[in-house]
């Protein structure tokens, strides 16, 4: 299934719009959720094609969230990508065990995101 819509879940407001602006210069259709309660609330209104999971939130950390997604039969066909600025191999173990299907770390190469999307084509 092509990707076209992705939501991307992060609490920092300056990486949600640096994030925004890489996928939508790259023709994706972007979607934003500052926590995990806003990310289910935005799961519900329109299933996205991916996420994009930062870690590190207030509330439900997006370990925790993506292992709701993934484990949610409405949503266990969305591919999450965790991307994060936890760099430790332990922590994108811990990630895939969650559900993840790939990790990014911050910051964000716009064209290794690029790939990393491609490859859920």
């Amino acid at each position: 299934m092509p990707i076209h819509k992705i939501l991307v879940v992060d609490d920092s407001k300056t990486e949600l719009h640096h994030l925004s602006s890489l996928l939508t210069k790259k023709g994706y259709a972007v979607r934003t959720a500052e926590n995990g309660e806003e990310a289910m609330r935005r799961l519900a209104e329109e299933k996205p094609d991916l996420v994009l999971m930062d870690v590190v939130m207030p509330g439900q950390n997006g370990f925790q969230l993506t292992r709701s997604i993934t484990r949610d039969p409405r949503f266990a066909d969305v591919p999450v990508i965790m991307c994060t600025s936890k760099n430790q191999e332990t922590d994108k173990v811990w990630g895939m065990r969650q559900g993840a299907r790939d990790y990014i770390v911050k910051p964000v190469n716009g064209d290794e995101l690029a790939a990393k999307i491609k490859a859920f084509d």
